[in-house]
């Protein structure tokens, strides 16, 4: 898969996932994304799309990193809807 389509999947999986923030922006935590069942089979490497997202300016979050169980806390925010 390319990347562009890898990032229009995860957009779709974060709406999936995600709830609401008070700035109405979708927020999903990065353990519920790594967890899910659905993301595991679409996402070859996950933190490498997240990673390309952030490039673009289609998601947030505040760690450089983000590993299983260390980071599982972290908010994913979607900032464009792609």
């Amino acid at each position: 898969m390319n990347v562009e389509h890898e990032v229009k999947l995860l957009v779709e999986e974060l709406k999936r996932l995600g709830q609401p923030n008070s700035d109405d922006k979708i927020v999903v935590k990065f353990g519920v994304l790594f967890n899910d069942d659905r993301c595991a089979n679409i996402f070859e490497a996950l933190v490498g799309t997240l990673k390309a997202a952030k490039r673009k300016k289609i998601v947030h979050y505040d760690s450089e990193l983000l590993l299983q169980g260390v980071h599982d806390h972290v908010d994913i925010v979607l900032l464009k809807d792609e």
